[in-house]
């Protein structure tokens, strides 16, 4: 089980800059999200000032893009840190993709699976010259001169790595995909229950396994040696899992963890406006269950033993935040770092 960081900012300055702390932190791999800047341009700042740290999108919208822009720059930064990118892909919710986007959305799970195959056509035609002659019900690539083609590199495709909630999706993640990128908003009942069984579903469809799909769990922490700032933690990330909940389709992480019609409360509320009634929604059973609470030395342990055996890779969603908060919380999380790669070995 490797350990990642997650976050970075949405200035390349910003990005470049936390790379480079995230790396000396010891951290296996950084993974950056595309909020108010373009995912691949974040990455790229954060290419050219590390060396040997994973770096993916986490996750870049897909149907924002056509394929072939995506396959583009996903082979740029593969090449750029010598074959560790790692391509990390969503569909966003409809009213993003739609009117922020001004893209095609519907429908979603289908046309996903259409984009992952013209994605790795696209790279076949890059890295093999094979003749692009691909045909779906949503994307079609004909036509790639030999001067329009970047030139072929040294390493394996491009692995790509899919954000999935719901059952249909997860199935159809493990059918297509490298890697799953699981939402932060999590239990261990949703996983075992819901993301795992669907994984393995759409990995047995194809003669494959779980086996060789790389998990990819983003945790939220709170951590620290006195209670008042545990607490204050807490609390944010109480507001976080009610904000996050509020999204329509994400109640089936509620429903498996036996809390049935919490995210429709959510979205009632958000639709209202009331956001301190939202946060009184997450109890502290939800929030154990979807977080980490810790103290310092606590911290390693209580990750590998949470998530043995679930993930591959455990990606660190508050850490970033925490060194924004506190300086000096940077030291502390190299400590973690370096512990949790021994306890989660043991």
């Amino acid at each position: 089980m490797r350990i990642d960081a997650f976050g970075g900012g949405q200035t390349l300055g910003a990005v470049g800059h936390a790379a480079r702390r995230a790396d000396r932190t010891g951290f296996d791999g950084f993974w950056i999200p595309e909020g108010g800047a373009p995912a691949f341009s974040l990455v790229t700042a954060a290419a050219s000032v590390t060396d040997g740290l994973a770096l993916g999108t986490g996750i870049a919208v897909a149907f924002a893009r056509s394929p072939m822009v995506t396959a583009q720059a996903a082979w740029m930064l593969a090449e750029a840190t010598g074959g560790n990118f790692h391509l990390g892909l969503g569909t966003q919710v409809k009213a993003h993709v739609q009117r922020r986007y001004s893209a095609d959305f519907d429908p979603p799970g289908p046309r996903m699976r259409e984009y992952v195959h013209a994605v790795r056509a696209i790279f076949a035609a890059f890295a093999r010259r094979e003749k692009l002659s691909f045909k779906g019900d949503h994307y079609s690539f004909t036509l790639l001169p030999e001067a329009w083609a970047p030139a072929p590199i040294p390493y394996a495709d491009p692995p790509v790595h899919l954000a999935g909630v719901r059952p249909w999706m997860c199935r159809m993640i493990g059918e297509v995909a490298d890697g799953v990128k699981v939402h932060p908003l999590h239990t261990l009942d949703y996983l075992d229950t819901v993301v795992r069984p669907n994984l393995e579903a759409g990995r047995a469809a194809v003669g494959r396994t779980v086996d060789d799909l790389e998990v990819v769990i983003p945790v939220m922490t709170a951590v620290a040696d006195d209670e008042e700032s545990l607490r204050r933690q807490r609390e944010k990330l109480r507001q976080r899992l009610a904000f996050y909940g509020s999204t329509p389709g994400y109640g089936v992480v509620f429903d498996a963890s036996g809390w049935p019609g919490t995210a429709e409360r959510l979205n009632e509320l958000m639709r209202a406006g009331d956001l301190p009634e939202m946060a009184r929604t997450i109890t502290d059973e939800m929030l154990d269950a979807m977080t980490v609470s810790a103290t310092w030395s606590d911290l390693p342990r209580a990750l590998a033993d949470k998530y043995r055996g679930r993930a591959t890779r455990l990606v660190c969603y508050s850490a970033l935040e925490q060194w924004a908060d506190d300086e000096s919380s940077v030291e502390r999380w190299q400590d973690v770092v370096r512990e949790f790669k021994q306890v989660a070995h043991d």
